[in-house]
């Protein structure tokens, strides 16, 4: 099992993707990390680790995408990119699965561009993980479609249920319509108009809408909606959060009583921390196309590059890719 890291992808390249790999190695999470980007730079970041150099490599890639380019031209503008490089191992059957905490509409374009849809797969989404006071939820999609069918959204669905099948080992998993009320009535035409799909479809286990404020709840195992709303509720989850810590970190700050309380109440505090901190689930999954691109947070720490590779392989193991592309070939 080998995992590339476009190591030029984050905020602060290369910085957490060497220091992520290390940690994955260290907890022996697969064979081999390879690292992709300028040669020079990542020998010298690597120079202060210790590690076992037989099971981290790199891979030269002599250029960097900025802000100034434009998703759709990286692959003919930059094809010596370190996200180009990094696509291209996985295309050419050379890594199992690949990280990259790079923008997102970049890396949806050139995977898509690369690696293809899986055959009868109209649209391919963002499947995200989202912690909630239950279980684990994957949501889809959360930004790769801004305007969809209500076909996409079926074929999310059942994307979704096959990805908590084979991820989560549900064996029938739930799935839910985020829409504005519960009644199979409520919403936009494109939401009647799934719900109705998604009602008549015997191959997947549809439980109805479900509102946002249900989100964290965790009644249903897979939330499907198109890629605006999603985006805008995973933002508004992310920040929220922050809000809600921020806020707490203040008030203790303020009153003496409140920081008697914190002390007494750190257990509890560092569990919500770590439950809510989107590092520990690694990255997104690029759901619908014909390999295993695992898109992290472009603020990813090394814990959250650990744990995006963490992802990747448990999805190569998982045979979901496979099983995905021999159930939509017989759609």
């Amino acid at each position: 099992m080998r995992i590339a890291v476009d190591a030029f992808g984050s905020d602060n390249a290369p910085s957490p993707e060497v220091e992520g790999a290390i940690l994955a190695i260290k907890d022996d999470l697969c064979e081999q990390v390879i690292l992709v980007g300028r040669e020079e730079l990542l020998a010298k970041e690597l120079e202060i680790f210790f590690y076992d150099k037989k099971r981290i490599k790199i891979f030269n890639a002599s250029e960097i995408i900025d802000v100034s380019d434009t998703p759709a031209s990286i692959v003919k503008t930059k094809p010596d990119s370190s996200l180009i490089q990094t696509i291209r191992l996985h295309k050419e059957k050379k890594v199992s699965g690949f990280v990259s905490a790079g923008n997102t509409g970049a890396v949806m374009a050139s995977s898509l561009f690369e690696l293809g849809r899986i055959k009868n797969i109209q649209r391919p989404a963002i499947a995200i993980t989202l912690p909630t006071m239950a279980k684990p939820e994957i949501i889809l999609d959360v930004g790769a479609n801004v305007d969809c069918s209500p076909e996409n959204l079926h074929q999310f669905a059942r994307l979704g249920s096959l990805y908590s099948h084979f991820f989560f080992q549900k064996e029938n998993p739930e799935v839910a319509l985020l829409n504005i009320g519960e009644e199979s009535v409520k919403g936009n035409d494109l939401a009647k108009k799934a719900y109705n799909l998604l009602a008549q479809d015997q191959d997947i286990n549809f439980i109805g809408n479900i509102e946002g404020k249900d989100l964290l709840k965790g009644v249903a195992d897979v939330v499907v909606c198109d890629g605006f709303v999603g985006n805008v509720m995973l933002k508004t989850v992310e920040g929220v959060a922050v809000a809600i810590f921020d806020m707490m970190r203040e008030q203790i700050r303020k009153d003496w009583v409140a920081k008697i309380g914190a002390l007494l109440s750190f257990p509890v505090y560092s569990y919500l921390k770590k439950k809510l901190d989107h590092s520990e689930y690694g990255g997104a999954l690029l759901v619908g196309l014909n390999g295993i691109p695992v898109v992290s947070h472009g603020r990813a720490n090394s814990l959250a590059i650990k744990n995006a590779i963490k992802v990747a392989v448990r999805i190569a193991q998982s045979g979901f890719i496979e099983h995905s592309q021999a159930y939509f070939e017989k759609m």
